[in-house]
């Protein structure tokens, strides 16, 4: 019996979470969710947002889900409680499930501008653990230029070294990258870091933090990474992402295009 998990994010962002899944288990049915419609979120308002969240819980409603892997950032931060409230089944989201992990003092974090405006990456930190400064740094032009067909790897160690910057005048000695997207781009950004500054990605905390709820059976642990279970949906450029999915993954997969608006 296969776990039917959701995963949504504005884009290919939840590559990464879908990725770290897989990687763990091989129990689970995915049904992947990108609203290619109306990305970027990172600079929609708090409002707009939760607007969406709802349409992404009307979506989701019929597939049975067991859970959600909340995998995008903004959404985490603006609306988590209507995904939880609305769905009903464990959501296992990006920052609560980071907050656990840090083990600095100096705390940096990576977003978008509306997950930065919401401080909600600082609150959880600072209020979980004692003696930590959390920094944040909004990245806006990020997730236009990883979304992008074919990556300017100009720009984005251009933009890398503007965003950090900042954070590294601070002497931070971890650093989250809060936006799905920005593990895409690990090796840009780990090469304008001192060696001592841990990198975290916040998915891999999301799926240890699914694995301990749902326990792994042994048979059931995955070796081989295999897509062949994930569903993936679009809400526009169904073609496009096709081009993403094959050159992110690796993989041809048929990608079927949905109206979040509706229930179907």
């Amino acid at each position: 019996m296969k776990l039917k998990i959701g995963i949504f994010d504005s884009g290919i962002g939840g590559f990464t979470v879908l990725n770290s899944l897989i990687k763990t288990r091989k129990d689970v049915e995915v049904f992947y969710l990108a609203d290619i419609k109306r990305v970027p979120y990172g600079d929609k308002s708090f409002d707009q947002i939760r607007s969406i969240a709802i349409e992404i819980c009307n979506w989701y409603s019929d597939k049975n889900l067991d859970a959600l892997l909340v995998a995008c950032n903004t959404t985490n931060a603006c609306a988590l409680d209507i995904l939880e409230t609305n769905l009903k089944i464990p959501c296992f989201d990006l920052i609560n499930s980071v907050s656990e992990i840090v083990t600095k003092k100096y705390i940096g974090v990576l977003a978008t501008p509306t997950t930065i405006k919401s401080s909600y990456y600082k609150k959880v930190i600072e209020s979980n653990k004692k003696n930590v400064e959390v920094f944040q740094q909004e990245c806006p032009e990020f997730v236009s230029e990883i979304e992008k067909t074919k990556l300017n790897l100009n720009k984005l160690e251009y933009l890398s070294k503007l965003y950090l910057k900042p954070l590294l005048k601070e002497n931070i000695e971890e650093i989250i990258l809060g936006c799905s997207h920005y593990p895409l781009i690990y090796e840009v950004l780990k090469n304008k870091l001192y060696p001592n500054i841990r990198i975290i990605d916040p998915s891999n905390a999301l799926v240890n933090k699914f694995n301990k709820f749902f326990k792994i059976p042994k048979n059931l642990c995955s070796e081989d990474i295999s897509y062949s279970n994930v569903s993936f949906f679009v809400t526009a450029k169904s073609n496009e992402f096709s081009k993403k999915v094959k050159y992110w993954l690796g993989i041809n997969k048929k990608i079927k295009l949905v109206n979040l608006r509706s229930n179907d």
